[in-house]
């Protein structure tokens, strides 16, 4: 019996960070991935919801249907307690789209500024949708508990990562090993979660 095809799975995403970790947690599973590089006619996918598991939906069912493969689309922010839960659903837009990753730190850090490290506390929260070409869709969600640091540490990950301060290791997302940071963040737990159907898909 011939072996059976791989599934293809898209990221919807160009995000070359977001990408690779989405392609280390899945090295291990049946399926070969590929990403909106691979597709450059599928248009900027739009992030109109007001929830993480809205837009990711939105993304997954879009790209799906461009693509005609199964489709994988993660949502994900920063939720700090200080701050009502934001920038939350809005973390890589609320500054428009010329800000960059610096900016949106430092918009965090001014506002908590001499705050104490008790008030500090904040959680990453992702949610993954896979969704077939057919229709079907499930999400999946994850997170990851921690507080603000008082200023930029580490030189890895995107994002948040430098302000983010992870309590069991006392340090940074961005000073974490990326092995480290794929067992333990909110993108790795979510994904972790749809592992199992993911698998399911991959064997037809």
């Amino acid at each position: 019996m011939a072996d059976r095809t791989p599934l293809v799975l898209v990221l919807a995403t160009r995000n070359r960070g977001k990408a690779r970790e989405l392609e280390a947690l899945l090295a291990d599973l049946p399926v070969r991935v590929r990403t909106l590089d691979d597709y450059p006619d599928v248009p900027v996918l739009p992030e109109v919801g007001r929830t993480f598991a809205e837009n990711a939906v939105g993304k997954a069912v879009a790209v799906a249907q461009a693509t005609g493969q199964v489709a994988l689309a993660d949502d994900s922010g920063l939720e700090v307690d200080a701050l009502g839960g934001a920038p939350g659903v809005d973390s890589a837009t609320f500054l428009g789209p010329a800000a960059s990753d610096d900016d949106r730190n430092r918009w965090v850090l001014a506002r908590l500024r001499g705050l104490a490290e008790g008030l500090r506390t904040a959680r990453y929260r992702a949610v993954i949708a896979v969704a077939s070409p057919g229709g079907a869709v499930r999400t999946f969600e994850g997170a990851c508990e921690g507080r603000i640091a008082e200023g930029p540490r580490g030189e890895g990950g995107f994002g948040y990562d430098p302000i983010f301060i992870v309590p069991a290791y006392g340090r940074t997302m961005a000073e974490l090993p990326p092995e480290v940071k794929n067992q333990i963040s909110h993108r790795a737990k979510a994904l972790a979660a749809a592992r199992a159907y993911l698998v399911e898909l991959a064997a037809g």
